[in-house]
């Protein structure tokens, strides 16, 4: 079994067919979802997604594109949505990371000055409150490598849809992170990728789809991007790292599982 580790059920095209896509999940073996906000709203709709749906949990953050739109009391609203992630009667939790945060100077939709303080406020957030964090970083290697250097040991997290090559991924493995592959990863001309892919130590790896983003090979073509198709891209890892699809399932299962805190029926992950 799998846990899509980071996909955006929130998005238009995804929204209105959670359930549906859940049961479609669950039939591919995909047992939970990590749904990511990009900005407070988008919190609070993956917060209800994640009531209403079972499997599904999520996040709570501002996206580097989002950063020079926040309100003045953004942060406050981030720490209130992540309290009620958690029922009054300390059941499960339901919101389990600050997500997701980062840096992309690929776009430049925001100032960049601006997604560095939201970044590192996001950062500090995450360490009050002793929450894992998710981080989106393209093109900004150096400067997220900075950001993050402080935390390294007092907070866990995962670069997400990771795409750089293997200098840039031991640069985040030496500070502890974990590193999560998307659909890119199949991509034909990927070949810097898949061999950062192979150095990743297996309890520090993690799947995910981005959906409705990044359709990996064989679905290229398809949009959108659904949380089955998390299954081509963990068989596409396998392939590279010379393991079997079925130990390379389960130890990402595993670890999605214990960096989120998300408790899975019978404690199987780890079977």
């Amino acid at each position: 079994m799998l846990i899509d580790s980071h996909c955006h059920l929130t998005h238009g095209r995804l929204a209105a067919r959670a359930g549906q896509l859940m049961d479609e999940a669950r039939a591919a073996g995909v047992v939970a979802v990590v749904t990511a906000a990009s900005d407070v709203a988008d919190a609070t709709a993956a917060l209800g997604l994640a009531r209403r749906h079972e499997g599904v949990y999520c996040s709570a953050g501002v996206h580097p594109h989002e950063a020079a739109k926040v309100p003045g009391t953004w942060l406050d609203q981030l720490r209130s949505i992540i309290g009620a992630g958690r029922g009054a009667d300390g059941g499960v939790d339901l919101c389990v990371a600050v997500g997701e945060i980062g840096l992309d100077y690929h776009y430049d939709f925001s100032p960049r000055d601006d997604q560095r303080r939201v970044f590192e406020a996001q950062l500090e957030l995450a360490a009050e409150l002793g929450k894992p964090i998710i981080v989106h970083s393209r093109e900004a290697t150096a400067d997220a490598l900075a950001a993050l250097a402080p935390y390294a040991g007092r907070l866990q997290g995962v670069i997400h849809s990771f795409t750089g090559d293997s200098d840039e991924v031991t640069g985040f493995l030496d500070q502890g992170w974990h590193i999560g592959f998307a659909g890119i990863v199949t991509f034909n001309r990927s070949d810097a990728n898949r061999a950062a892919a192979a150095r990743v130590p297996a309890e520090r790896l993690l799947v995910e789809t981005d959906a409705p983003y990044l359709s990996p090979v064989p679905v290229r073509k398809v949009f959108p991007n659904v949380p089955a198709h998390v299954t081509h891209t963990a068989k596409l890892l396998a392939e590279v790292r010379r393991e079997r699809f079925e130990d390379l399932a389960r130890r990402t299962t595993t670890n999605a599982a214990e960096l989120f805190g998300i408790g899975l029926q019978g404690d199987s992950a780890g079977s």
